[in-house]
């Protein structure tokens, strides 16, 4: 892509990317920070907090080493051996999370138009094989296109709830659901919702690095962790709100929006579909990615193949997915999350302490204008280019 990206597009990719496995259903939120109750929102700070700061990491490393997949920028972080253990993880989550999100095109299906599970799997997995297989500018865009709808349906759906009921959210910043969490703690719950995330948008993020200018990502990094922490809090105290009436449920911000409305159910269904859609597509696209060349044969055979994959075993259902997969894959990534946090700081340190290389002036020996003297001296000929 020839285009450098604007700091507006990179920060949608990046909240496009999260959000259909960050927050889109309002299953992650209620047992990464919801179920905690009051300590929950007071979670999701910390997880704004970590998401700029590492999204920042990611994409500078990717700018320093020109990534176009995120091993050049986890080797950067964590050198050899813990690069390619990390490479691994992220690899194998970057598949899991295809899964997941199959499986929860089912659960809307099944929730919201009474249709077979298999069937929103299927057409999930056949618009996301579609996009990828027509490369990473296409990647981009369709992530980049869809996420600020999808923010703007989730901030004004919470918003609304809120608002109806906010006796209901005060009553139950007390309420805490131990048999609801992902982990014990509220601080580990936020470090881990952070962790996993960071895995799954990786793929996206360390080649989005090597398409933009620095301070393009560092504005696109600080609003993408603005907007994703802004989304979090938002379906956080929606889902606390009413948190009697939707706990026990599959995709509990779909029953949020039906307290709304009948019509507002059905038109957040089709948006969590498209939230859903977005991380399905950067899942995949970073996993075939990974493993082969963009654009080849192999690629759109393994692109094809991880897709019937992920048909087959996104029937173990949503919920069982998430409980599982997503608290393995957070503590699996705090190895990738200190690896960025060194090599991101050692970066920073070093550009720091070493200074600029001085340009020489003219008139100086070697600057390319000529001797002291004036005179203009007979080239030597073709010389060897500077180490």
């Amino acid at each position: 892509m020839a285009k450098k990206l604007s700091p507006f597009t990179i920060a949608l990719t990046y909240v496009g990317t999260v959000v259909g496995a960050g927050f889109a259903s309002g299953q992650e939120v209620l047992q990464f920070f919801s179920a905690f109750g009051g300590w929950g929102l007071l979670g999701t700070a910390l997880a704004t907090g970590l998401f700029i700061f590492f999204g920042l990491a990611i994409m500078e490393l990717g700018h320093k080493v020109q990534a176009k997949s995120h091993l050049p920028v986890i080797q950067a972080a964590g050198g050899r051996w813990a690069g390619t253990t990390m490479d691994l993880i992220i690899t194998f989550f970057l598949f899991g999370a295809l899964v997941t999100m199959a499986a929860g095109s089912g659960a809307i299906f099944t929730e919201q138009f009474r249709l077979p599970a298999l069937a929103g799997g299927l057409l999930l997995l056949g618009l996301t094989l579609a996009t990828v297989l027509l490369g990473i500018s296409r990647v981009i865009d369709s992530i980049s296109l869809v996420a600020p709808v999808l923010l703007a349906s989730v901030l004004g759906l919470s918003l609304i709830t809120i608002l109806a009921q906010p006796q209901g959210l005060v009553a139950n910043l007390a309420w805490i659901d131990p048999a609801k969490t992902a982990v014990p703690y509220w601080p580990l719950a936020a470090l881990l919702y952070t962790s996993y995330n960071l895995i799954l948008s990786v793929a996206v993020l360390a080649p989005l690095g090597a398409l933009s200018g620095a301070v393009a990502l560092r504005r696109g990094a600080v609003w993408g962790g603005l907007g994703l922490g802004a989304g979090v809090l938002a379906i956080a105290a929606a889902i606390l709100t009413v948190a009697p009436q939707v706990a026990g449920l599959e995709v509990p911000m779909i029953t949020v929006a039906g307290l709304i409305s009948p019509y507002i159910r059905s038109f957040y269904s089709v948006v969590l579909f498209a939230e859903v859609y977005t991380t399905a597509v950067a899942s995949l696209y970073g996993f075939t990615s990974r493993l082969t060349e963009p654009d080849s044969r192999a690629y759109r055979g393994l692109a094809v193949l991880a897709s019937a994959a992920a048909f087959i075993l996104a029937r173990f259902g949503f919920s069982t997915i998430v409980g599982t997969l997503y608290p393995a894959a957070g503590f699996a990534g705090l190895l990738l999350m200190g690896a960025l946090a060194y090599g991101y700081l050692r970066t920073l340190f070093v550009r720091a302490v070493l200074p600029a290389p001085a340009a020489k002036l003219e008139g100086e020996p070697g600057a390319g204008s000529g001797n002291a003297g004036g005179k203009e001296e007979p080239s030597p000929g073709p010389q060897a280019p500077d180490e």
